[in-house]
């Protein structure tokens, strides 16, 4: 029986496809502003066991784009946080909050072998490398976003293989890192080639959720279309 909350997605997927969703697992490295909303997604089209993995607390200025942050969840664990908004969503989903860094030396605590995709919203770019290593020698459905940083038009988001990306400076550190470790596999990331010159003389680049909240999406929608087998 079809639970109410996802009659209307079931009008597109049918009832099989339901199921299919309902049967596949995610993990989610990294919950800020791109992995928030692509978890969120997930959740809200059914996906039965999801694994958010994300060390950080809510601070104040990640209240702009993500989704667990609010003035209210200030100094709470960002997984955790997250795990508690998306069970009031879908109560049945099976979620696991790690409070825990994800780095070479972690990386075989998180179940990363027995899940069905990994999305890698990470921005530490060593750590990005490492859970792209990992995960490849696993054989596990890889999806990765790329720098949604010092840009404001979520229509320049593209999804392409990492080795045919262009404009983006997080894709091109990622693919020098990547053969630098003798890296010589290929998956799929959302980019975009939209570069805004900083308005402020800071170190840190600027961020909206429009952008990070759309790669997000897109990450969730690739996740989707492959358990349901669209293109």
């Amino acid at each position: 029986m079809i639970k109410p909350i996802f009659e209307r997605l079931a009008l597109l997927t049918g009832s099989v496809g339901l199921e299919k969703l309902a049967a596949s697992s995610v993990h989610i490295f990294g919950a800020g502003g791109v992995g928030s909303w692509a978890a969120e997604a997930l959740v809200r089209c059914g996906i039965g066991k999801i694994d958010i993995i994300d060390n950080d607390l809510v601070c104040a200025s990640n209240i702009n784009r993500q989704l667990e942050a609010t003035t209210l969840t200030l100094g709470l664990p960002k997984a955790e946080t997250l795990k508690e908004r998306l069970l009031e969503i879908n109560p049945d989903c099976k979620i696991t909050a790690w409070n825990k860094l994800f780095c070479r030396d972690t990386a075989g605590v998180f179940g990363i072998e027995s899940t069905d995709y990994v999305i890698d919203a990470i921005d530490t770019v060593t750590h990005k490398l490492d859970l792209i290593e990992y995960a490849a020698g696993t054989g596990v459905t890889l999806f990765s976003s790329m720098g949604m940083a010092q840009k404001l038009d979520p229509s320049k988001i593209k999804v392409s293989s990492i080795l045919k990306t262009h404009g983006c400076p997080l894709a091109r550190v990622v693919r020098q890192g990547l053969r630098k470790r003798n890296f010589t596999g290929d998956f799929t990331v959302v980019y975009s080639d939209e570069n805004i010159p900083r308005a402020e003389n800071s170190r840190i680049n600027g961020s909206a959720v429009t952008v990070t909240a759309s790669a997000g999406f897109m990450l969730a929608s690739l996740v989707l279309r492959d358990i349901l087998g669209v293109s």
